[in-house]
Parts: structure tokens; sequence; C-alpha cells
């Protein structure tokens, strides 16, 4: 018998980190082998334990999914990663495919589901759950580039210029030139709106 798939599992709530683990135990192929609350801490158990399948919820503390994968790609390139989401928007899909992420899961998905999709992304294979696939189709790209986008999210939490400035390694005046192109490429009337705008749709 081939050893069983070793699982990292991710996600801040603990009651439903705590449910999935218990679920995902009683399939005899898979073994969770950590387990963490953040994304740091995603990462330090995935370097301790080098798991074959990190399992990630999108919004974590500290880092999110998507910067997880980013990380462990580089690190642990044998790792393979599958997100679950309660907020499925079709940026934040986008975000994922392009970090290396194998599978794309909202957090509706049956235990016994996730199983199996886990299975297909231990393979090498990838799995996007339909609906969120087709939804990220219809929306487009984010007309935003990196850096706008990067400035836009330190700016989410009403952050002054110069903080963001120093925060992100750049001029106050810079900042200021990103923050104003976002605002007038998503047509939003100050840099508030354009987080919530960017925001609905996942490219922040």
């Amino acid at each position: 018998m081939s050893a069983p798939v070793r699982l990292l599992l991710a996600d801040d709530e603990h009651l439903i980190r705590g449910a999935l683990a218990a679920l995902l135990s009683l399939e005899d192929d898979l073994l969770v082998v950590a387990e963490a609350a953040s994304g740091p801490e995603a990462l330090a158990m995935a370097r301790a334990h080098e798991p074959d399948v990190a399992v990630l919820d999108l919004q974590m503390p500290g880092a999110d999914g998507v910067r997880v994968a980013t990380s462990l790609r580089a690190e642990l390139p044998g790792c393979q990663v599958l997100i679950v989401t309660g907020h499925g928007r079709p940026g934040h899909l986008k975000r994922a495919l392009a970090a290396g992420v194998r599978g794309f899961v909202p957090k509706t998905v049956s235990a016994q589901r996730l199983a199996e999709i886990i299975r297909t992304v231990h393979a090498g294979n990838r799995y996007v759950d339909p609906e969120l696939a087709a939804d990220a189709i219809s929306a487009g790209d984010s007309p935003l580039t990196a850096r706008e986008a990067e400035v836009l999210e330190l700016a989410a939490d009403g952050a002054p210029v110069a903080e963001i400035a120093e925060r992100a390694g750049l001029s106050p005046g810079t900042v200021r030139n990103y923050l104003s192109s976002a605002v007038m490429k998503l047509g939003a009337e100050n840099r508030h709106t354009a987080v919530r705008l960017a925001r609905r749709r996942g490219w922040v």
C-alpha cells in the first residue's frame, strides 16, 4: 500500500479547521500532519513537516492563501496547494492560478468531495470549481498593475500616504501617483471607494 498523502490544513477558524481535520482523517489514504491558524504559521508548519498538499483558507491573518502559495512554490515545489474560500471573487482565482495553486474550491464543498479533489491535486492535476471559473471568465482582467494593486491594498485601512510609502518602499509622490491612477482606472470617486470596488472583484 502506498504512503498516505500528507496534509497541512490552514484556517484561522479553529472549529472549521478541527472539523475538517477530523473528517479528512477518516480517509485511509490521507494524513493530517500539521495545522495552522495564520499565513506565517502555515509557512512555518510547511517548512517543518513538508506536506504533500497544503489546504489553505484564502483569507488568513498575516498573509492570505495566495501569498502563502507563492512562498511555498519557491521553497517547497513538491507541495501542491489547494485553496478553499468563502469569498470566491473572480480576481482571487486569477491571482491563485498565477501563484501556481492547483485547486480552488468554495467552503460549501463536502468533506468527501474535498478528499477527492485533494487526491486530484496530489496527482499533479488541477481542479477549479466550475462556478468560480465561470465568474472569473465573465469578470474580465484587473485593469490595475501589480504595484497599483499593492499600494491600493496598503491604503485599505486608511493609512496616510507617508505610512504607505514607507511600507511599500516608495516615495510619497510615487504612492500618490499609483493611488490616483488606480482610482481613475476603477472609475472611483476616491481611494476608499477604489479599495471597495477592487476588493469586491477580488483584484486586491
